[in-house]
């Protein structure tokens, strides 16, 4: 048993964000490395965003953009957070995409939430447990456990041989709308918005620009996600998400799928023995 662990997760988007949330709900000490230009979407439930705006936060849960060095002379405590009142420290978003942190900071646990539907390089010999998000990873191999990121029956289930579903590169349908629910864009260049996340919008309605061309909304519904102003963009790359349920819809909530994947890494870090701090 090991008490008061350290988790790195690799990737502050929607998906590594709800394992962030949980675990430090949990009392797990977290900190989160990312891309020195993120490419999130759902930004207001992404950790990531701090690498923009300084800090973030999610649920009531703080981030906070710092540095190796700063985290180095700091005690380390992140994460250490008291759902129940708000209060405790922010956690720290490094920019970081090589993962020279692993070495310096000796995690007891690390999760890969890039979904990049491969590995980028994480080894299973990174720390004393790693745990891949989805397919691109094999367990035992890549890393020593996969928790199934793919909606459906399987969804969040820990995987102790063997891989994820492989991505079938079709979004989830929600009320019947899979594919043109997904805001991408017309061409290659700079994004600049012309709505903001949480915007109702119907489809044709333009959200900005890339490369001189107009952006536009494939579906009616709310802005769920809206990726940062500046970010380099190639044509067809994911630009947004259009939620059809509409106003119903809270684009500052972690998703159903965010949380059972995250219950998946819970599972994971307790059943190899690994305890939070309180």
């Amino acid at each position: 048993m090991k008490q008061d662990s350290l988790v790195i997760v690799r990737g502050g988007g929607d998906l590594g964000s709800g394992v962030v949330l949980r675990l430090a709900c949990a009392g797990y000490r977290v900190v989160v490395l990312e891309a020195e230009r993120p490419t999130v979407v759902r930004r207001k439930v992404s950790f990531a965003q701090a690498v923009f705006d300084g800090r973030a936060s999610v649920e009531g849960l703080s981030s906070i953009s710092t540095t190796l060095p700063e985290l180095e002379t700091a005690s380390i405590r992140p994460g250490l957070w008291n759902p129940d009142d708000g209060k405790g420290q922010p956690v720290p978003v490094v920019v970081d995409p090589e993962g020279r942190s692993l070495d310096i900071l000796s995690p007891d646990a690390v999760v890969d939430a890039r979904m990049a539907k491969r590995n980028l390089g994480t080894d299973i010999d990174d720390a004393p447990l790693t745990i891949g998000l989805g397919p691109g990873f094999e367990a035992g191999r890549d890393v020593d456990l996969v928790i199934e990121t793919n909606r459906g029956h399987r969804l969040g289930r820990v995987i102790r041989a063997g891989s994820a579903e492989p991505d079938t590169g079709i979004p989830g349908a929600v009320l019947g709308v899979s594919e043109k629910r997904i805001v991408r864009s017309p061409a290659s260049g700079t994004f600049r918005s012309t709505r903001r996340i949480g915007d109702l919008v119907k489809a044709g309605d333009k959200l900005g620009e890339a490369g001189g061309e107009a952006v536009l909304a494939r579906t009616d519904g709310v802005i769920r996600g809206l990726i940062s102003d500046g970010v380099e963009l190639r044509e067809g790359q994911k630009t947004g998400d259009i939620d059809p349920r509409g106003s119903v819809i809270d684009p500052a909530t972690v998703s159903d799928k965010a949380l059972a994947v995250a219950g998946g890494v819970l599972e994971a870090l307790l059943s190899r023995g690994f305890l939070p701090g309180r």
